[in-house]
């Protein structure tokens, strides 16, 4: 029992850590320039290269970038009908879920609220879904070595488009290629045709049509190998199909699996590695990794602990029955009471803990594994149904994206955790009085000012819409859970936007589909327009404040090192930045997780029994 539920996390972390350390000494050879390209590359790159470009200039043309992007999504979803690999005649969605949908893939979010199988056609999936996993995953990327560069006090921070070139075309490209050879080996289509009409088994199994002719069973395909080597390696997330990386052509095999899980951790491992070697501080970098990696093993001890190592309550018996009192307004003395019937228990073996929602063929522990892990490095895949996990099981992918900075994504995850360390230095030196200083410079005022304002960006688009939306019909009419779980709902959405995951707690109704859909989701417009705001204001101002912060502390004269100075290569400040995050965390986040997942495990029927 213990290799069939501990095998597999262990396999990932070790193989991971492995790889990321000798990817990271090739990432910093091309973001600091020293390889020599090929004569045609030279002639690519000095068309995009506009010059040295300061901080201003350099988030200036990252913000540039990213409204073409927006413009031709937008574009791209808008004309599907019209456009070519759309045999089965997919129409527009609704402008809405337009609007939603290209702010989602440009912030690389990934956040559907559409079924790609259902409504994109095979055109919008090359040009707008593989497009956008391969550029925008790169933004962050080319943002971490911005700051970097600015750190070192390199008196420009380098250009954005040739950032841009560089990623694309010598780290996401070759990456991309292998892992799509290996998907194509494990059985994940890859062509043009959209889809097959095939006879089932069983003539009648589709039904009949009104003239009694028997329905063929439509089976979906296209370029899926290509769009799930990005979507992984870029920390997309964003699935061809709506089952994501839980469908067979996405996710075939327990192999496939175990690279599709291993292809989201490689670039955020590499990247802590990268920041040292590029900044000449590789002990620094090592504890950095060291705090990452540990909380990336508890919400994965903790995901497997209540979700594999525990039955689902849902199927237990309850065989005392109960009454309880809820608050109602309505109600006399302000209490209403409620009465539980004893249920008796489902003929259910659950040896193997909770399987609802999971794929058996990836093994047992596998859909607790995924779930903790591709919120922590925000890619948002899911390998099984986020909404199946025991309660207490869901705290873990939550945490991930509370936290923000248990590795993230390719730049963004390494960029947060570093306001977590300006903030950590800043606090050790108020309590021992002494001006903090990191990388040799001292820390101001104007420093933290930033690094607070970034921090807090990602809670107050967190908390406030999921307390707007508790409170109006835009969220009690949506839920498909009353009670806390359908509280946990509304979190986890404005939760995954917000920290650009992408996953879903679902239920929601937040589908409006075609623009000529007969029967949408009333409430999916609000859910459309919010969840593209947090996604637009949590991607950009915590981007464009540690890149300005970066720029101030690194214009800053390095003072040489004294007894006072508090090392960053050692235990201690582990330590240090490892209480930051979970005090910050927990200061910030632990109400609402009271609220949703904890009251519903300790709560009525069917949980707390």
């Amino acid at each position: 029992m213990f290799v069939q539920t501990w095998f597999l996390p262990i396999a990932l972390l070790v193989t991971a850590t492995a790889l990321a350390f000798p990817l990271s000494r090739y990432l910093a050879w091309i973001m600091n320039g020293k390889y020599r390209p090929m004569p045609v590359m030279r002639w690519f790159e000095k068309s995009v290269d506009s010059g040295p470009q300061n901080w201003k200039q350099y988030t200036g043309a990252l913000l540039v970038f990213n409204i073409v992007l927006f413009v031709f999504g937008y574009l791209v979803l808008a004309v599907q009908p019209w456009m070519p690999l759309n045999p089965d005649g997919k129409g527009m969605l609704f402008p809405s879920t337009i609007f939603n949908s290209v702010i989602s893939f440009m912030t690389n979010t990934n956040l559907q609220h559409y079924s790609g199988d259902v409504h994109l056609s095979n055109f919008s999936q090359i040009f707008f879904c593989i497009y956008n996993m391969f550029l925008s995953a790169s933004v962050g990327f080319c943002a971490l070595a911005a700051i970097i560069r600015a750190f070192r006090g390199d008196a420009s921070l380098g250009n954005f488009f040739l950032d841009m070139w560089r990623v694309v075309v010598y780290m996401f490209v070759p990456a991309a290629l292998l892992f799509g050879i290996i998907f194509m080996s494990q059985g994940s289509p890859m062509t043009l045709q959209s889809s097959y009409q095939v006879s089932t088994l069983e003539a009648t199994a589709m039904g009949t049509t009104d003239k009694g002719e028997v329905k063929k069973q439509t089976i979906v395909v296209g370029p899926v190998a290509a769009l799930e080597s990005i979507k992984m390696l870029g920390t997309n997330g964003g699935g061809f199909f709506g089952m994501n990386s839980a469908h067979p052509f996405e996710n075939p095999t327990g192999l496939s699996n175990f690279f599709d899980t291993l292809a989201m951790m490689l670039f955020p491992f590499a990247l802590v590695f990268m920041y040292g070697r590029m900044l000449g501080r590789l002990r620094h970098s090592w504890v950095i990794f060291s705090v990452m990696l540990f909380l990336m093993a508890g919400t994965i001890v903790w995901s497997i602990c209540f979700d594999t190592l525990q039955p689902n309550p849902g199927l237990t018996a309850h065989p005392v029955a109960r009454t309880y009192q809820v608050p109602n307004a309505k109600a006399p003395g302000g209490k209403q009471e409620v009465s539980l019937p004893a249920v008796a228990g489902l003929p259910v073996d659950q040896h193997l803990g909770n399987l609802e929602g999971k794929e058996m063929r990836f093994g047992t522990s596998a859909g607790a594994t995924f779930a903790a892990l591709t919120t922590d490095v925000t890619c948002g895949a899911v390998n099984a149904e986020m909404d199946s996990l025991n309660p207490l099981a869901a705290l873990s992918p939550m945490a991930g994206m509370w936290l923000n900075c248990v590795f993230g994504g390719k730049g963004v995850g390494m960029i947060n955790m570093l306001l977590y360390v300006i903030v950590g230095i800043f606090i050790a030196g108020q309590m021992v009085g002494r001006t903090p200083e990191y990388l040799g410079r001292k820390i101001g005022a104007r420093e933290v000012k930033l690094a607070v304002i970034a921090l807090l960006v990602h809670p107050m688009m967190v908390l406030m819409p999921t307390g707007l939306f508790s409170a109006l019909d835009w969220g009690l009419k949506a839920v498909s859970n009353s009670g806390p779980h359908g509280f946990t709902q509304m979190l986890y959405q404005f939760s995954s936007a917000s920290a650009n995951n992408g996953s879903a707690f679902d239920g929601l109704g937040v589908a409006f589909g075609f623009a000529n859909a007969t029967s949408p989701s009333p409430e999916a417009i609000p859910w459309d327009i919010a969840t593209g705001l947090v996604m637009l204001f949590s991607r950009y101002l915590p981007i464009i404040a540690p890149i300005a912060m970066a720029a101030y502390l690194g214009a800053k004269k390095a003072s040489p090192v004294g007894l006072g100075t508090l090392s960053d290569d050692t235990p201690t400040f582990g330590i240090l930045v490892l209480g930051t995050i979970l005090i910050i965390g927990a200061l910030l986040f632990l109400p609402v997780a009271v609220l949703g997942p904890v009251a519903e495990h300790f709560g009525p029927f069917p949980f707390g029994g």
